[in-house]
């Protein structure tokens, strides 16, 4: 292009740009997807110029070339959202007594110490007997009571878990095996 001919389109783009804005603005809602929209016509209409400016009315090209433009940019936009005049269907009764639950037992095991902690899950939510779990830790069969005796006073002071009864009923829920 001409260094006349740009000239001419720049002069043009800054003396529309304010109107053709606002127009975009009401056309798309927001003022960025509205910049966004003149910024295209003008750049259409800049490839175009020449021919635009022996036109009777350049004014009016410009203003077709960015109304197409909209016109594609919805043609593009894909539906996110749906307008409707009914609310959702109300959510199926979910499980968060037994995630709240959970996150007590976790919460209670975490401040076991390891023996302690590691007694009490295989006792309680494993299933295992004395004699498996002091076979599994190497240990002798009174070791296993003391610390299991020692974490279940630790929970009950601590009021975190009522005792053995809330850690099997913890247990059934998850669908382990049932003593």
């Amino acid at each position: 292009m001409k260094t006349s001919t740009e000239a001419d389109f720049q002069a043009f783009a800054v003396s529309r740009w304010p109107r053709l804005l606002r127009s975009a603005r009401l056309l798309t809602g927001h003022h960025h997807d509205a910049e966004d929209l003149v910024q295209a016509a003008l750049a259409k209409a800049y490839v175009k110029w020449e021919r635009i400016q022996r036109t009777d009315d350049p004014d009016s090209y410009v203003w077709r070339i960015m109304i197409n433009a909209n016109v594609d940019r919805l043609r593009r936009a894909k539906v996110g959202e749906w307008l409707t005049n009914r609310f959702p269907e109300r959510a199926a009764p979910g499980h968060d007594d037994a995630v709240a639950e959970r996150g007590a037992v976790l919460d209670a095991l975490a401040r076991l110490s390891a023996k302690q902690r590691t007694v009490v899950v295989l006792r309680y939510l494993e299933d295992r007997s004395e004699t498996e779990v002091a076979h599994l830790l190497g240990t002798g069969v009174g070791t296993v009571r003391s610390h299991t005796a020692r974490a279940l006073r630790k929970l009950r002071e601590q009021s975190l878990v009522p005792g053995p009864d809330a850690l099997a009923t913890h247990r059934r829920t998850k669908g382990d095996r049932q003593p």
